[in-house]
């Protein structure tokens, strides 16, 4: 049923009946700490530590540090489950805001904040009704000397919430964990066809037919070139801005674009460094065990482009694309590239030189085609379940952020 939240003047006004507290209000506010790295004593225990690099989930219970009992006493601060954490320091802080509830008693760094709820407020309740506020908070962020996000907690406590009566929390709580239910099945559903996905690579490429087929280099069947530079934009008449791919967008065995940069260049040079579906995308550098990981673009993105250190593979008419992408996933192919790649202190690279002499098996394309395809059917299923569970994800968003505003009122049973 519809409530009566509506917003005058800017403001909020709640349903009658609801509370309207300041965060600050809301319970006891606490600060936490890091005890002395340099005494062992402290470290190495049973309970959790949590820092804002470790806060990943929002039920909070796990962390690969873990504290003594002298050293959560000394430096740091305990706090029992039901408590609300989020992270008010640190380079997430940049791009978002991390908040949960404890599952069980951990203790916490200076880069989080804890709030434990006063009688009346449900804890997840409260984590959500200020998660909803991220834009918001988001906004308040400022950035600290060394570059890392830092927020105001005297700004963050003068943001309002709306409070309901106990059993209206409970219920809001209970719609958002139906929704969590049904998008922790479909992931799980996801994790097995992944798996079958890497199953499925790992047996195609076996070492009988490999021995049997014809080996080149890569560059006898494909093209390699590298992407755009950034710096030193042009600007003026004859330059156009596009969204470009870098290494963060390049994952293995996927694209991710739900952060895409732009880049100025002259329009003269756009076919210079313009994707084409079908284009195997390989990183320059990284981690070893990461050197030459990539997809197949897929062209979601018109006009787009690709930095200097991601290479673009173009394939001709003796190679597919995928098939090519099955090769350079392989161990043969990750072998290659941690053999040639140049290891610096603390990363490794290739050069588009040796991407080029990379030996590639090469069967017909026919049998290509037969290879790939089972690959291509689990690969579809996974992405339209990808699909399925963001869109989940958005209606869940929506309709949470109804019922913690009081703009949907769910009847009580």
């Amino acid at each position: 049923m519809r409530g009566e939240a509506v917003e005058v003047g800017g403001e909020r006004s709640w349903p009658t009946g609801w509370q309207r507290l300041k965060l600050a209000d809301v319970g006891r506010w606490l600060s936490g700490g890091t005890p002395s790295t340099s005494n062992e004593a402290y470290w190495g225990g049973d309970i959790p530590w949590i820092s804002g690099a470790s806060m990943k989930d929002f039920h909070i219970k796990e962390s690969d540090r873990r504290l003594t009992p002298l050293g959560a006493k000394n430096g740091s601060r305990l706090v029992g489950k039901g408590t609300t954490l989020f992270v008010v320091r640190g380079m997430s802080l940049k791009s978002e805001f991390r908040i949960g509830v404890t599952q069980r008693e951990v203790a916490f760094g200076q880069d989080c904040k804890a709030v434990i709820p006063k009688d009346g407020i449900d804890p997840h309740f409260l984590a959500y009704a200020i998660r909803v506020r991220t834009p918001e908070i988001l906004r308040m962020v400022e950035e600290t000397s060394h570059g890392t996000g830092r927020l105001d907690t005297s700004r963050l406590q003068e943001l309002e919430i709306g409070v309901p009566a106990m059993a209206e929390q409970r219920r809001i709580v209970a719609a958002h964990a139906a929704f969590e239910r049904r998008i922790a099945a479909l992931q799980g559903v996801l994790g097995k066809l992944t798996a079958t996905e890497s199953a499925l690579a790992r047996a195609a490429l076996a070492q009988e037919d490999i021995d049997r087929w014809e080996q080149v280099l890569l560059q006898a069947v494909a093209s390699v070139a590298a992407g755009v530079t950034l710096g030193s934009e042009p600007v003026g008449d004859g330059t156009v801005e596009l969204p470009y791919l870098r290494v963060a967008n390049v994952l293995d065995g996927r694209i991710d674009t739900t952060d895409v940069k732009k880049v100025r260049i002259l329009r003269s040079r756009y076919e210079r460094f313009a994707l084409c579906k079908g284009d195997l995308l390989l990183t320059e550098g990284g981690d070893l065990d990461k050197l030459g990981r990539g997809a197949v673009w897929d062209g979601r993105l018109d006009s787009c482009l690709h930095q200097n250190h991601v290479f673009r593979v173009r394939c001709g008419e003796r190679i597919l694309p995928d098939f090519l992408a099955l090769c350079t996933a392989s161990a043969e192919g990750r072998a290659y590239f941690q053999r040639v790649g140049k290891q610096t202190t603390n990363l490794a690279s290739i050069n588009s030189t040796q991407v080029k002499q990379m030996p590639v098996p090469l069967p017909g394309v026919e049998e290509q085609k037969r290879i790939i395809a089972p690959i291509q059917a689990i690969r579809s299923r996974r992405t339209a379940l990808e699909r399925q569970i963001a869109k989940l994800r958005t209606v869940q968003q929506g309709v949470v952020e109804d019922l913690l505003r009081g703009a949907v009122r769910l009847p009580a049973a």
